[in-house]
Order: C-alpha cells, then structure tokens, then sequence
C-alpha cells in the first residue's frame, strides 16, 4: 500500500505544533506597586492613558508646551491648559494646517482628550478655500528610462 505524499509532512508538523508546546511557561511579570492617584510633590491628579505612564497634568503640559516649541507651529504661541488628562488648546494661527496639527502633537504627548478651540483666521480660510477651488495637484513623478 502506498503512502499519500502529504502524510509525512503532516507528521513532521504535528512534530514541530508538539516541540513548541513543552517549553516552559514564561515567568510572570514582576508585581509592580501600584502607584496612587495623588502626586506627592504637586498634589495634582495624576491619569493614565493606554500604555502611557502616569502623568500628572503640569507634567502633561509642560511636555505639550516642549513639543510645540520643538515645532514650527511655536510662531502660533497657543495657550494649552491641562486638566484630568484633557487638555484644551486656544489661540489663532494664519496656517489651517497648524489647528490639525496641534491636536496630533497634543494626543502624543498622551492627553486623553483635546478639545481645540484655535481659530484660524480670514486669511488662511480664504487661502484653503482657493486651493480646493484650484483642484488637487499631483506631483510630477520622472520615471527612469
């Protein structure tokens, strides 16, 4: 009688599912202590976001306050105030762009929520307004030959 050619190689998978099985279990995590809601030195709530340590909300806007002067959008001088993790941004700025791009450098600093109150002015709703009159453009990409 002969033997299907899959056979064997459905044996040597059933070899490698076993192998893998018998490792040893990982070791469990440490047992970290648990830090409390109250920061000892500034007395402000501290929060969580995701995977985020604890932060505190002078931290969290210090940390905001950086990375905008890290930014091009330093020029704007928005005002951020934090509070329980939500942090609110005010200010005007003559770049659209800078209103969308705050809130992305705000939720990666780890606010867990933003609440953007940044007013574009005239100029720059009329100069969005012209560019979406004049289409897409598309760049001009030159192929090798």
């Amino acid at each position: 009688m002969k033997i299907p050619r899959f056979v064997p190689v459905l044996a040597l998978l059933a070899a490698f599912a076993g192998s893998s099985q018998a490792q040893p279990a990982a070791k469990p995590a440490s047992t970290a202590k648990k830090s409390s809601t109250k920061d000892v030195k500034s007395g402000e709530r501290s929060r969580t976001a995701g995977n985020h340590s604890a932060q505190t909300d002078v931290q969290l806007e210090k940390a905001i306050r950086e990375r905008f002067a890290d930014s091009k959008i330093d020029e704007d001088k928005f005002e951020v105030h934090v509070q329980g993790g939500r942090a609110t941004l005010t200010g005007n700025t003559n770049v659209l762009q800078h209103k969308g791009v705050a809130t992305r450098l705000v939720r990666a600093q780890g606010a867990t929520e933003v609440i953007n109150n940044i007013e574009p002015s005239e100029e720059a709703r009329q100069k969005a307004a012209a560019n979406l009159t004049k289409g897409r453009r598309h760049a001009q990409v030159k192929r090798g030959d």
